[in-house]
């Protein structure tokens, strides 16, 4: 398959070396004068990743898209839909999109898939790739469960028997609300868990995984998704990989928090929690962790005091 992986971030680039591995011909795209990219183009490596010859790279969009039967996108969340509006100036039609992002658009409280649909035609179909695993682990050789989900049987069918792999197993989606709101809010979730490491009370992340799970599950059933997705790969799946994790930049974000010491790296989650705290609010779902995150990103709340908050609300059913 003639595959182009946009964005050579951290997991763009482990998607680009996956992919090619799997026998598969890759291009990658990325911005001319972006760090990531001018690394690859002169060293063929990010550090972490290493691109063998065979995967083709330029900053050239229309040289990227050219002959591309799926796009597999992987940059921020937020510039999801700048991208697909610069691309359909560009030759897009019955081209398959991939979407390796976890988030939801904060100005209009869109899942990814619903922005990516609004920018494309009938012949364009749209997917979505989530799940645990990090770089490190997958460049390593250490293997992982995903999941791979879109509103076509025929084109989740059609991925997974492309993209399966001795590193990969796919499982079939069946839940694109579920799946992409659990993806979301677990980004939310592993900066609770920061916060939570950077406040010595690790102990609590056990009744977090708990908690925000049921949260979680109670707003996708809320918004017409089933509630059993968030118990899967795509929120409570990844939970290790997001809120134990070394290499999580979400839980690294929200310890930063705490300690002071500088993050550069991108956090989904802050964008994110104002996202799903918009959402609750619309659909009229008490997310008690969700706003105790956005209080403190967005409203200056004490962190301590924050989650003293939680333990002081009216007690209730676990389920």
């Amino acid at each position: 398959m003639k595959i182009t992986v946009v964005g050579c971030g951290r997991w763009g680039s482990c998607i680009a070396w996956y992919l090619d591995r799997n026998g598969h011909d890759v291009t990658v795209f990325g911005e001319e004068d972006a760090p990531t990219y001018v690394g690859f183009k002169e060293n063929r490596t990010n550090g972490v990743v290493t691109f063998p010859e065979s995967i083709h790279l330029t900053a050239d969009l229309d040289d990227a898209l050219n002959g591309a039967e799926t796009v597999v996108i992987s940059i921020p969340s937020q510039n999801l839909r700048a991208f697909m509006q610069t691309a359909k100036a560009h030759d897009i039609g019955n081209k398959t999109f991939v979407l390796c992002m976890k988030g939801i658009e904060v100005e209009t409280g869109m899942r990814l898939s619903e922005v990516t649909a609004a920018e494309v035609d009938r012949s364009n179909h749209i997917a979505v790739w989530l799940g645990p695993g990090h770089v490190q682990d997958f460049y390593a050789g250490i293997p992982n469960c995903m999941v791979i989900d879109s509103s076509e049987d025929a084109v989740k069918c059609r991925l997974i028997d492309a993209f399966s792999g001795k590193l990969i197993r796919f499982y079939y989606g069946d839940d694109m609300i579920g799946n992409e709101i659990g993806a979301a809010a677990k980004n939310v979730i592993g900066i609770a868990a920061g916060l939570l490491d950077g406040l010595g009370l690790s102990t609590l992340k056990g009744a977090l995984m708990s908690r925000g799970t049921r949260e979680v599950a109670r707003l996708i059933a809320a918004m017409g998704g089933n509630e059993r997705s968030a118990y899967g790969l795509c929120h409570l799946g990844d939970y290790e990989a997001t809120l134990f994790s070394p290499y999580s930049h979400n839980r690294a974000y929200g310890e930063s928090l705490i300690t002071g010491v500088p993050m550069t790296k991108l956090a989904e989650g802050h964008p994110t929690a104002a996202a799903l705290h918009r959402l609750a609010a619309e659909n009229g779902v008490e997310m008690p962790i969700i706003a105790a995150v956005y209080s403190i990103l967005y409203e200056g709340a004490e962190p301590k005091a924050a989650v003293a908050r939680l333990f002081e609300r009216r007690q209730g059913q676990e389920f």
